[in-house]
């Protein structure tokens, strides 16, 4: 009797135990939790039947279906392209896009692959945007092409439920023949401001220094000054040159008597 009673009482906790593993099982089925960041697109019976929020949302097994829909700003990166600029110059240019979906049904149930149509569609903007500008534009005005590639975009996107918050142009990269033609530019755009720089110099130096002679003109005891000043620099020089300083109105003098003796 009592190893009836104990095998009786072992059955009655293997299904018991069963019983409470097959209650789990279906809680974790039918119990969903879904994210602040996410959004539950539910399907009953292949019908769009509404959008769950976050928090412990029911499902009916079988019948229904949840496809979870990330909110947060995301990232598409455009891959390294070849690019034909007005001015007919090939560039390799990459980008990024910044988007976020604001309708989790629309970007479920109108575009099969919204991330990946998002980067088709920013590639052939790309193409277009830097196709009808030149190479200094683009280069210049990397901003600008960057936010006219978004409008276009954008535009096209919003049907989809998704928000193009911003583009950004990673890279610009020219042909090695260009490169070296540009740096040859701004080498001689360097020399030439160089060239202009030391030319204005002179320029100064020389109104600087007819000042000081007209300064020095003016009055003889500053000349003399001048004059003894040049002496003593010479003189602190160890050189084997012998300077001979005459007097500054000896050629007055000399006129002087010239004039005497034609007469």
């Amino acid at each position: 009797m009592g190893t009836d009673l104990a095998q009786t009482t072992v059955f009655l906790s293997c299904i018991l135990g069963s019983l409470v593993i097959f209650l789990i099982l279906i809680a974790l089925w039918v119990l969903k939790v879904i994210p602040e960041y996410e959004r539950g697109v539910i399907f009953t019976l292949g019908k769009f039947t509404g959008i769950r929020q976050p928090g412990l949302t029911f499902l009916i097994p079988i019948i229904q279906r949840m496809i979870r829909v990330d909110m947060r700003l995301a990232t598409a990166e455009v891959p390294r392209q070849e690019v034909m600029t007005k001015d007919n110059i090939t560039m390799l240019v990459n980008a990024v896009v910044y988007f976020k979906v604001t309708d989790p049904e629309a970007v479920i149930i109108k575009i099969e692959d919204y991330i990946f149509a998002i980067r088709q569609y920013t590639q052939a903007a790309l193409r277009d945007v830097i196709g009808n500008n030149e190479m200094d534009s683009v280069l210049m005005e990397r901003l600008q092409i960057a936010e006219a590639i978004r409008e276009i975009v954008d535009a096209e996107t919003s049907d989809w439920g998704v928000d193009i918050e911003s583009i950004k142009i990673q890279e610009l990269e020219l042909p090695a023949e260009m490169k070296r033609a540009m740096a040859r530019q701004a080498e001689a755009e360097r020399e030439r401001r160089a060239t202009i720089i030391a030319s204005q110099g002179e320029l100064e130096a020389s109104k600087n220094l007819r000042a000081a002679a007209q300064e020095l003109a003016a009055s003889s005891g500053a000349l003399h000054l001048r004059t003894l000043q040049t002496i003593r620099d010479i003189a602190t020089d160890p050189s084997e040159k012998i300077v001979l300083f005459m007097p500054s109105n000896l050629a007055t003098l000399a006129d002087v008597i010239s004039g005497k003796k034609e007469e």
